[in-house]
Order: structure tokens, then sequence, then C-alpha cells
């Protein structure tokens, strides 16, 4: 029987055709196939033999292995070097605790030290940042009444205090703190708001009574976090070539016409803790016309604060007099509206800091002078100074001395 070569190309393999048929065709092949069909067919029959031996599964590609082994300590003179480094412990201090640089290897936590040392010996951990930030106590209205021009401050059931309730809560903290008063806030919207939503909140500011919506300006400032005070026009020496404004308390004016100017501004808005000087050089040198201001502005449960612009102010000695809660800034930032002068009088500010424990500081809203302060403050904590509200300054410090004057 014979097979056509175009059979065997055409025809499917292992179908159609029985065993024996098969060698038949292959048999049937020319000399030459037969012998070039067998040599593949060997060649197949011992690559399959090889991988099934084998079980290569590269198909013969070149392969190399290499071997890991674990080696011994090393011994000899490299040991006595590794001997002199030892696996680092937790690090202890007397009294079992460990030490800060411990607490920093094991938690994450940035340890400041104080006057930037690096030295273990040297850390102190000042703070934990709590999980949310204090927040200023809601408007309540046992702290109102209502005057001519709308609601004003008033004592609360015993004699409770604005000053006490719209403070920052106090975190109780001591060393070196320094308070910063940033007046003129609510005229420039801009200004008004890069200082709420960049600066610190432990800056306290002072809104003057001529900026419009101030009700929610006020609120979204003390929803950030910063302690709202009123500044209230006052007479300076050269008035009226220079004009506080509307509703000035004036030296020569008579009791009842101050008192209603007075209520005018404290009318503005809600949620403060203390009223603020806007210029007023004349006034607050005038015992006869200031102090019945002062007595007004303690009556009803608020602090007052010196701006420190005036070096003729008597609002030490009046304060003592009528029992109330003041304070005078020793430092104006900006005096000299420079950003090297506000360099070198916050620096000042830090010395005084380090050199008394607190100190009361005073400045301005404009954008140079809020540019560096929040430059300054990102590293403040750094170098072992912290931040704390006006209210810290009216209030007291944390060992119960109330500060009630301060030299500038």
């Amino acid at each position: 029987m014979s097979v056509t070569s175009d059979d065997i190309l055409t025809q499917p393999l292992g179908t159609g055709r029985a065993p024996r048929r098969q060698l038949h065709a292959f048999l049937a092949l020319r000399p030459t196939s037969r012998v070039t069909a067998g040599a593949l067919a060997l060649g197949l029959v011992a690559g399959v033999s090889v991988l099934a031996v084998t079980g290569d599964p590269h198909g013969g590609e070149p392969v190399a292995v290499a071997t890991i082994a674990l080696r011994d300590p090393p011994s000899g003179p490299m040991a006595a070097v590794a001997d002199k480094v030892p696996e680092k412990a937790p690090e202890k201090i007397p009294g079992g605790q460990r030490s800060a640089e411990a607490v920093e290897s094991a938690s994450g936590v940035t340890v400041v030290r104080a006057g930037g040392g690096n030295a273990p010996g040297d850390a102190v951990v000042i703070r934990v940042p709590d999980a949310a930030p204090p927040k200023l106590a809601a408007l309540d209205p046992r702290l109102a009444e209502r005057g001519r021009y709308g609601n004003v401050p008033r004592l609360g059931d015993g004699r409770m205090r604005s000053l006490d309730v719209y403070a920052r809560p106090d975190p109780g903290i001591t060393g070196p703190r320094i308070a910063i008063l940033l007046t003129g806030l609510g005229i420039g919207q801009a200004a008004t708001a890069t200082a709420i939503t960049r600066l610190p909140p432990e800056i306290s500011f002072a809104f003057a009574p001529y900026g419009n919506d101030l009700e929610r300006i006020v609120a979204r400032s003390r929803e950030a976090g910063h302690e709202a005070l009123l500044q209230v026009p006052m007479e300076p020496f050269d008035y009226p070539d220079s004009d506080p404004g509307p509703q000035t308390l004036l030296a020569a004016a008579r009791l009842p016409e101050n008192l209603d100017r007075l209520s005018w501004a404290m009318s503005r808005f809600q949620g403060f803790i203390g009223v603020v000087n806007y210029m007023g050089a004349k006034l607050t040198s005038d015992a006869a016309a200031f102090e019945p201001m002062l007595r007004e502005i303690a009556g009803r449960g608020l602090g007052y604060v010196d701006d420190g612009t005036s070096p003729r102010s008597i609002v030490a000695g009046l304060g003592a007099k009528v029992k109330m809660s003041n304070a005078r800034a020793e430092i104006v930032l900006d005096a000299l509206p420079r950003p090297e002068a506000i360099d070198r009088e916050l620096a000042r500010a830090e010395a005084q800091a380090l050199s008394k424990g607190l100190v009361l500081v005073s400045a301005t809203a404009m954008p140079m002078t809020i540019d560096r302060i929040l430059r300054w403050s990102r590293d403040l904590e750094a170098r072992g100074i912290r931040l704390v509200p006006v209210s810290a300054v009216l209030r007291g410090s944390p060992a119960g001395t109330r500060l009630t004057s301060a030299a500038p």
C-alpha cells in the first residue's frame, strides 16, 4: 500500500488513520526522508526524556544558582569593634523613666529641647498637642444687656465676667511666654482674613469698631481660636489733626457723653474679653476723664489693655485704683514699620520672655507685620518659648501673680 506525500502533509495527525497505516506511510517515504524524519523523532524523544529526568523548566537555557548562607558572628579584631557598638536599648534616667531621646525614638514624637540643643540630657518635652484645638465659649446671653445701640456686656450672676468666660482656655503652661495683641482688625478685609486663617490661634485680636459686618468677622475669628478685644477710639494730643474717628472719647467731654460713646463702641459686636485704646495719648494721661471710663469697663466684666504706644499713659495706677484687670504692652513690634525693625523687636521680646517669663507685645494688622510674625512664630517652640493669649496676662500667670503694669 502506498500513501502519497500530499496525503501525509494534509492528513491531520492522530485522526482517521490506524497505527499500522501510519507505519506503512512512514516506510513508504524515500530513504532520505525517512532518515530525516527519524532524526527529528529521535531528538524529540531525547528532549522529552531529559525534561522528564531533570525537571528543567528552562528548556536547557543557561541557569546560575547562588547559595545564600548566614555567616557566623565576626571574631578577632572585628568582634572587638562590634562589642563596642551594642544594639541600642531604651535609655533610662533616674527614677526609672525613659529618656527624652528614647521617647522620641519609640513614639515618633519630636521632643523640643531647651535652647535648641541636641543633647539628650537637655531634652525637655514641652507639650503633647491635643487631638482637637481648644474652642472658645459660645456667646452667653447672661453676659449681655440691651443698651441704646444694641447689646453690651454686663456682669453675670455671681460676678461672672466676659473676661473669664470668653478667654481662650488656659493650658496652665509655665516658662518663657509671649502674648501678642494684634490691633486694627476688621477694617482691611484681606489683612483680617489673612490674620484669622494663618496666624497662630494663641494670638489675640483687637477689632476696630468701624468695620462692616463685625459680628460675622469676630465670630469667624473666635471659631479659629483667637480671643477678641474691642478697640475704642480715644483722644490723642493733636486731635483733631489726628482723628481716631467718630464716637471718640474726649478728655474735655461731659461724662454722660463719653459713656454714651463707649456704649456705642461696645455694642458693635459681642464675645470680647476687654477694651484696647485706639490712639488716646491725651485721654489716657488725664486721670479725671479716664478713671470713669475704666470703672465702667471694669463694671461690665472686662479687662483693659494699653497698646503701649503712649509713654504718658497712667493706666497702671488707675487700674490698680479701680481694681480692674489691666496690662500694658512692653514692646510695640511695628513702631518702626520696616521688616528688619519688626524682626529686631521680636528678638527683643524673646530675650525678655527668657529673662522675665511673660511679656506682652502689641502690633498693628499691616500685611508686613502679619508676615513677619508668621515667619517668626513657625519655630518659636523649638527655641523654648510659647505663645499665650492676652487673657493669660490680664488674668495673671499660672502662679497666680496678676500683671497690672509693665514699664516699657
